[in-house]
């Protein structure tokens, strides 16, 4: 069966948000090259940062239009993440709030991309 195991976002520039994931996830890139990093994640995923100016095709629309989800669990396992993105001042685009599924919040990274903090689907 055919799954998916790599998920790839568009970035200015690979090593300046190579910076960026490898201090939000604590762990080092599996390959790295001038237009492409990609970083070993839980679950047998890959995450892939690609060079926005060398995709082919290339894309065509940009913009917020998808997030990538750390699923957080815990009574205060979101709240506690919040509180350590705050201070690390990662740019916030939403603070702690309670919504449909639960407390979340998002971030965004150095090219804009969501992501959002919540806690795993019950």
């Amino acid at each position: 069966m055919n799954s998916p195991n790599l998920i790839i976002l568009y970035v200015k520039e690979p090593a300046t948000s190579a910076g960026f994931y490898r201090s939000l996830l604590g762990r080092e890139p599996v390959a790295e090259a001038p237009n492409f990093v990609a970083f070993a994640l839980d679950g047998g995923f890959t995450l892939g940062l690609w060079r926005l100016s060398k995709v082919t095709p290339q894309p065509s629309a940009t913009g917020s239009r998808a997030e990538i989800a750390f699923m957080v669990p815990g009574e205060n396992g979101v709240s506690t993440l919040y509180e350590d993105w705050r201070k690390r001042q990662l740019p916030i685009a939403q603070d702690l709030t309670d919504m449909d599924f639960g407390p979340t919040f998002v971030v965004l990274d150095p090219d804009g991309h969501r992501l959002r903090v919540c806690e795993p689907d019950k």
